[in-house]
């Protein structure tokens, strides 16, 4: 079973410096039907013009991941990090009781990036970052784990996120073990599962299905979360 969830019906929120678009109910964006799937809580794709960002602010018990797309954002938190993030790689924060973090755009262009919220399932009292290159190779024209279990970058849930950059007419599959679930949101590019086709911004939610198999129309990334 596979219900379509397309980028035009996202939720949005538009001001001078973010133009950000919510797969989920996210702030002034509610839709009961939205409200998130399985453990996967947030995704939202975010535009963050140069010079600005969000300033300090606080988040308590959440699996937090983002990634670049296009630019760099910088990161900084009450645990004493620091860093740039750039596209090809993966960052990681576990809020745990609570964790002040602000995410500015340095440079002057534009920051195209996606935030992802993931629910945990187990109490963990510590909070963590971490900032990891993707392997290239792992995930050319296939499905790697970036996230979760076989991965450096730990969740607090039953959940592994991963990766495909898949060529022009190339397929990726990955099997679904037995009642588990699997969202797949497409970054770029477009593609087809099960004979339907999606594009940028559009995600699927996948449910009683042993293997989802994804095609590429045209040169895609795409990610697939696989959700107990």
């Amino acid at each position: 079973m596979m219900k379509i969830h397309e980028s035009s019906l996202r939720g949005r929120t538009r001001i001078d410096w973010l133009d950000s678009r919510h797969s989920f109910s996210f702030g002034n964006f509610h839709d009961t039907a939205r409200m998130g799937f399985r453990a996967l809580r947030v995704i939202n794709e975010d535009h963050i013009a140069g010079k600005n960002g969000f300033p300090p602010h606080n988040h308590a018990h959440m699996d937090i991941i983002t990634i670049v797309l296009t630019g760099g954002l910088a990161h900084r938190d009450s645990l004493g990090n620091g860093s740039i993030i750039h596209p090809g790689e993966i960052q990681h924060m576990y809020a745990g009781p609570g964790i002040t973090h602000s995410e500015m755009n340095p440079a002057d262009e534009s920051v195209h990036l996606l935030q992802i919220w993931i629910q945990p399932d187990r109490p963990v009292t510590n909070a963590s970052y971490s900032q990891h290159e993707i392997d290239a190779p792992s995930v050319e024209n296939r499905f790697g784990v970036i996230a979760g279990e076989g991965s450096n970058v730990p969740l607090q849930s039953d959940t592994r996120l991963l990766l495909a950059r898949l060529g022009e007419g190339e397929t990726a599959t990955h099997g679904l073990g037995s009642g588990r679930g699997a969202w797949v949101q497409v970054m770029k590019g477009d593609v087809q599962i099960d004979g339907q086709s999606l594009s940028a911004g559009d995600g699927a939610e996948i449910e009683e299905v042993g293997e989802v198999a994804v095609k590429a129309k045209a040169p895609a990334e795409l990610l697939l979360f696989d959700l107990g």
